[in-house]
């Protein structure tokens, strides 16, 4: 079984490595021509695309949309592989004022990152309904995994504890994206769309402290948000707030969660740094 990952990035490289340690062949593209890798834009990758059975797309689109899709589509179609998956974001919900979302909620994003991800879905869904193709979405809520967490911040004194009311995010550990993948590819059911977050929405102020108690550091100072000096991409993300239903992995793909919250992903990482060093 060969795995084609379009757009190999941090998530895109745990899943080769979960997906590896089950037995499958891995490749992926980068935009820079690095070690092992395939470069696209910029080179030829018709043969890959025939070699693998299956492909993830994990690449952010622009206004056009997904740019594999701009540049491969023909040869995607030609290849027929036997499970295609579109790495999304639970952005594509918008805000819902703290409520609770799951995947038939009617979309409305709230920020442009989440009108380029509907136009991505879109065009990915029209090829499964025009071609068969068999596409499976997969909303992420807020990634975080080794050498991606607070942890840094709250050691350097760089971290704040910004307090919105009524903010809630939902999160997700990198390896539970990729054990979900894996669950999926096992029983694919095409045209299917999954959120893929944790147990545990919980405001970010919250996971902050959390992290510094953990470190055993003082708590990181607490900010309004309406006054805090914030750039206007991390003052985007505020834009939103809901809570992220995970019940369809868990019901139809049976994925049980290796870190069910936040705290208990913290924990494991705190104790892995640790660990490595």
């Amino acid at each position: 079984m060969n795995l084609l990952i379009l757009g190999l990035g941090y998530t895109g490289r745990v899943v080769a490595a979960h997906m590896r340690s089950l037995g499958w062949e891995v490749r992926g593209t980068s935009r820079s021509a690095e070690f092992g890798l395939l470069q696209w834009p910029g080179s030829d990758i018709s043969a890959t695309l025939d070699w693998a059975t299956h492909i993830l797309i994990s690449a952010a689109p622009d206004e056009n949309g997904d740019p594999f899709l701009a540049g491969l589509e023909a040869e995607i179609l030609a290849a027929k592989p036997a499970w295609l998956g579109y790495l999304s974001t639970t952005g594509v919900y918008g805000d819902h004022g703290g409520a609770w979302v799951d995947e038939a909620t009617p979309l409305s994003p709230a920020t442009t990152r989440g009108h380029h991800r509907v136009a991505a879905e879109s065009q990915w869904l029209a090829l499964h309904a025009a071609h068969g193709l068999p596409v499976h979405i997969f909303r992420l809520a807020g990634i975080y995994g080794p050498n991606r967490g607070p942890f840094a911040k709250v050691r350097n004194g760089t971290a704040r504890r910004i307090i919105k009311e009524n903010q809630v995010f939902s999160r997700i550990h990198v390896e539970d994206i990729a054990q979900t993948i894996a669950a999926s590819i096992t029983q694919p059911n095409a045209g299917q769309i999954y959120n893929v977050c944790d147990n545990d929405p919980a405001p970010p102020q919250d996971v902050i402290g959390h992290a510094a108690v953990l470190l055993g550091l003082p708590m990181p100072p607490a900010l309004d948000f309406e006054t805090a000096d914030l750039t206007l991409m991390a003052r985007s993300f505020y834009a939103e707030s809901k809570q992220v239903s995970n019940a369809r992995i868990k019901d139809e793909l049976g994925v049980k969660l290796r870190y069910p919250d936040y705290k208990s992903g913290l924990e494991t990482l705190l104790a892995q740094e640790r660990a490595d060093s």
